[in-house]
């Protein structure tokens, strides 16, 4: 069963990768843009075929290998 997560930093942490983005984009000439942040998404095969233990392996890596908890925030997005 296929797990999707996004791993974002925390509100309060500086992203200089998403502000570079952002200068990128407004250079570009899509200045309409408030904010970037970036960041990382997986898309996990697990060997499992009941959801919510499958969603529960996953939310297990997050927090102790994908994860920065200190600086990051994870999101489980869906399930296959």
């Amino acid at each position: 069963m296929k797990v999707s997560a996004i791993i974002t930093l925390k509100k309060d942490v500086l992203d200089p990768q998403g502000k570079v983005i952002h200068q990128a984009l407004d250079g570009m000439g899509f200045n309409n843009v408030n904010e970037v942040r970036q960041g990382k998404y997986f898309e996990i095969d697990v060997k499992e075929n009941d959801p919510k233990k499958a969603k529960e392996i996953v939310e297990d890596m997050c927090k102790k290998l994908l994860t920065n908890l200190v600086i990051e925030n994870f999101k489980i997005i869906e399930t296959q």
